[in-house]
Parts: C-alpha cells; structure tokens; sequence
C-alpha cells in the first residue's frame, strides 16, 4: 500500500529517475506488446534503455532494475507475475497512485519522454489511448495540478512558458519538485546564445566588407562605377 497521505505538494513517494523509467516502460509495453507483457527482467531493460520515444535515453543495468523494481513492489506500483519460470513484472499504476486511466497514461508519457505540451501528449498518446482532442488532454492535466493534499498533492505542473512556444509544457511530479529554471531550459539556452549570433553577424559583417572590396577592386579595373554611386 502507499504511504498515508500528507499535505505535500508532490506525491507521498518520490520516484528516482530510474523508477520511474522502469515503471513507464512497463506502462507502455502493457498497452504496445501485450502479447509479450508481463516483462522479463532483460526485456524490461531493454525497454529502458531503447533510443526512441525516451526522453533521456539512459543505459541502466538488470541489477539496477532490479533494485528498482524492490522499490516499486513495496509501493503496490509493480507485481511479480507468477506461473512463469522465468520472473515476470507488471505494473500496477494505476490502483496504486489512485488516477483514472486517462491521466495515468499521460503520466507514462512524461515520465518516458520529459515535458510536453497537451497537442504532443495526445500525439504521443495514439497507441496507449485515443484522446477524443486536446481540451481533454489538458483537463486531465489541470485535474491533477488541482489534486488535493488529501489525496497526495498535484501530480502535475505547467512549466512557464519558453521563448517563442505557443502552448506551455508540462511536467511529472512523480520524482518530486520539477526545478522549473532548469524546466526553462530553452529560454537560457536562447539566452546562451545570443553571443553565437553575434559572432555570426560579425561574422557576416566581415564577410561583406571583404565582398564590398572586392567589388570596387573590379570596377576600379573595369573603369565602371560601383553599383549605387549613380544614383
């Protein structure tokens, strides 16, 4: 069983980066090869550690799955599968966080593939489950910003907004507090590079002064005028 609730604002556990992929991926194979779901522990890593549709991608270890998944079975979040030779998991997200399936198949997705907006949640969403637009992406999305203390505190938050994004990115709270200057990411990174554009138009500006030189090197010999002295 989970922890009992608290006045958080965050859920009453605090996943570490590598829970939290193992227990998406598990999420996502449940619903994309369920022909070969529960996982084994090789395939499971296998799924961690894939270079599409993960957002970082990351390079974890069976041992560091399997510590993983000691964690998350006490939390009611993983089970063992049984009857099978070989041991085989499978998650249990949504009864053990208390969501409706429509907002743990978003929380999958954040936690697979980082911050994204409603328009790519409901894009990435296609194969887990079709959301019928995007308003009601974001409603399940606000529903558990607003989740009450009672109930573990917000899931969710809206990340400010980055320069030049029309729509806002959200983010998991699964693995606590989002530090939301680095969520910001984009915004410091187009800060960072205001000093490239500018060796860039320098850059350029040398370019065509040397260009320009060129041009009345020519017309000197040539004995024309440069373009524009006629006038």
């Amino acid at each position: 069983m989970l922890p009992s609730p608290s006045a958080q604002t965050h859920p009453t556990f605090t996943l570490t980066a590598i829970e939290a992929r193992v227990l998406a991926t598990l999420m996502e194979k449940a619903r994309t090869v369920p022909d070969s779901y529960p996982l084994s522990l090789n395939t499971l890593m296998l799924g961690c550690n894939q270079k599409s549709s993960r957002e970082p991608t990351m390079n974890v270890t069976e041992a560091e799955i399997a510590t993983a998944l000691d964690t998350l079975m006490p939390l009611n979040l993983v089970r063992e599968s049984s009857g099978s030779r070989v041991a085989r998991y499978e998650h249990n997200f949504q009864r053990g966080v208390g969501v409706p399936e429509q907002s743990a198949v978003i929380l999958g997705l954040l936690m697979l593939r980082g911050p994204q907006t409603a328009g790519e949640l409901r894009l990435n969403a296609e194969r887990w489950y079709r959301f019928a637009d995007i308003s009601s992406v974001e409603g399940f999305l606000e529903e558990m910003q607003d989740r009450s203390a009672a109930k573990g505190g917000p899931l969710v938050v809206k990340l400010p907004r980055t320069h030049g994004a029309r729509e806002q990115r959200w983010a998991h709270l699964l693995c606590g507090p989002v530090d939301l200057d680095a969520a910001a990411g984009p915004i410091s990174a187009g800060t960072t590079s205001t000093s490239g554009l500018a060796e860039r138009v320098a850059h350029l500006e040398a370019e065509l002064a040397r260009l320009q030189q060129t041009v009345r090197t020519l017309c000197a010999e040539l004995g024309v005028s440069q373009p524009g002295q006629d006038q």
